[in-house]
Parts: C-alpha cells; structure tokens; sequence
C-alpha cells in the first residue's frame, strides 16, 4: 500500500511539474491509472484531496486556477518548485531550531519538524544540533483560533476566504470575502492582513473575533500583495503600534502593566490610582478595553467615546 501511495503522488507531482497550463480533477483523473482504478466519484475526490494535500506538505507548491468557464484546474510551475543549494552554518540552523521550537503549541510543530529533516537530508551539517539548548528561554507563540490554519494554509496558496466577523463595536457579526495576504502576531493576539472586497480596500482582522468556520473560494485575488514589509507595517498600524499623538488616561496602582511600559510621563493621582501620558494610534481604543474597570481615559474625548462604544457592544453582548 505504502509503495502504490507513493507511485500514485510522483505521478501526481510529475503531471502538476509537467502542464504548461492548470489541469481539471478530470484530466488529472484520466491521466493516472490509480485514479481511474479509484471507483466512485466520492473515493476519487477524496484520494485526489488527501494526495494534494501530501504534496504540499511534502513542500510541492501547487496553485489553484479557475478559469473563465468556472473550471477549477492546477498546477505546479517550476519557477515556483526550484530551490537554490541549501547551505548554513551553525547560527542559521540555531535560528532554524528556535522557530521550530515556538510552533511546539500549534498544528505547525509537525511542518517545522519534517522541515529541519529535510535539511538536514539537504547539507544540514551532522555536528549541528537545531533543537540543542541555546538559550534559557523557551519561546512560545500560542494558538487557540479555530481560524488560524485554515487562514495560513490560504495565504499560502493564495486562496480567498469567507467568514463571519464581529467588530469590537458590534453586536452581531457580518459577513467578510477577503483575500488573505499574511497573519502576523501581536502582544499575543494573531491578526489577518488582507483585502476586503466588500469594502474594496485592505483591512486587518482578529482572529479571536471571527466567528464560525473560514470558507475557501475558488478564484484568483483581484489585487496584487504588498510586500512582507508593507504588510507588518499594516498590522502594526491597525493593531495600535503606530502613534501619532498622546493620550491620558487613569489606571489603577499596581495594574496595566504594559501600558506603564508604553507611558511617556507616570503621575500618582494617590487613592489609588495614576495619571498615565500613552502614545495614541489606531487601535488605542480596543487596547484599553481589555483592562475593564482599571482604565478611565480623560482625553482626548473621541478616544474616551470610542472606549465606551466598545463597552456598550460588550455589554449587549
């Protein structure tokens, strides 16, 4: 069984490597004897999806095409699947190590683990250990949202998605189409950077607010992705990194710790509480929410509105 799987995903790989355009599930059924020994239209969709799904993971990058008829199609280009020699030293594979060690809580610790094995199948020097000790930390990256892997595995093949989303000022969630450019981390919340077609214009969601199931659609994007830059300058902004003023707020002594790390100026008020000067950005607002009753913001007074906005949508529920 075993040898006729892996016979049946190098004839797979070798037809995908093989078109010079995207071939339908049809085409790729007649042309594998496998496929046609399959029976029913059930077995071979489901064998065809578990092989393509192999594929990728075994690093394949296979792109999904639709064309103007609505046909679905794929392919493999070799541009995309050609990879330089692998060579690295010993910093680089310690660098290798502590990444695969901070996917250890999510579905990627089994992706990164098979990657160091092929490097080290590629050159990876035997006498480098890229899980050794090399520091006293052990970074962890968590990752609780439902919609994390279905939204990584979309960016990666550049898939648009559906799903339902709910902003912190909302009492119900909206329908989303979005085309996934990358997730990005940050102060222990993941955010999805993309372009919002209903809205025309790129947004930046929290996958902590996304509500139900991440549906795939068929298509290609509509619009070019930025650059990696650009895209974790996006999420900084609209996770509230980028400021361009201040704000002053109360907070209970002995709370908000981190935003005693980002205050400027730190006035007791006594009673209690401290006067705090904060940088203030976008995003500033659903920040200080998550503090509740340890924050009173005194100005300016659409931050303090937006707060209290953000509240009110809690409360409904």
């Amino acid at each position: 069984m075993a040898i006729a799987k892996a016979e049946r995903l190098m004839n797979l790989a070798l037809c995908l490597l093989g078109t010079r355009r995207p071939l339908s599930k049809r085409e790729l059924r007649e042309s594998i004897e496998a496929y046609l020994e399959a029976g029913g239209d059930d077995s071979f969709n489901r064998m065809f999806e578990r092989d393509k799904d192999d594929l990728r993971e075994l690093g394949l990058v296979i792109e999904t095409v639709e064309s103007l008829d609505g046909e679905i199609g794929y392919l493999a280009r070799r541009d995309s699947n050609r990879l330089p020699p692998i060579t690295l030293d010993a910093e680089e594979a310690a660098a290798l190590g502590l990444a695969a060690k901070v996917w250890q809580q999510a579905r990627l610790a089994g992706a990164a683990s098979g990657a160091l094995q092929k490097l080290r199948a590629a050159g990876l020097p035997e006498d480098v250990d890229p899980y050794g000790a090399h520091s006293a930390l052990e970074p962890r990256i968590p990752v609780h949202e439902a919609a994390f892997e279905p939204l990584m595995l979309a960016c990666r093949d550049r898939r648009p998605v559906v799903f339902d989303y709910r902003k912190a000022t909302a009492a119900h969630p909206e329908q989303r189409h979005v085309e996934p450019w990358a997730l990005e981390c940050w102060r222990g919340h993941w955010y999805l950077a993309g372009w919002d077609r209903d809205r025309g214009a790129e947004r930046v969601f929290r996958l902590s607010r996304i509500t139900g199931k991440v549906r795939s659609r068929g298509g290609r994007f509509t619009v070019p992705v930025p650059d990696v830059v650009t895209v974790r300058e996006t999420v900084a902004s609209w996770a509230g990194e980028t400021a361009d003023r201040s704000a002053r707020i109360r907070l209970r002594t002995n709370a908000g710790y981190p935003l005693r790390a980002k205050a400027t100026a730190v006035r007791e008020l006594g009673d209690g509480w401290d006067e705090l000067e904060i940088p203030y950005g976008h995003g500033l607002d659903a920040w200080l929410v998550e503090f509740g009753p340890d924050v009173v913001v005194l100005e300016p007074a659409e931050l303090r509105a937006d707060v209290v906005d953000r509240l009110r949508a809690v409360a409904k529920g």
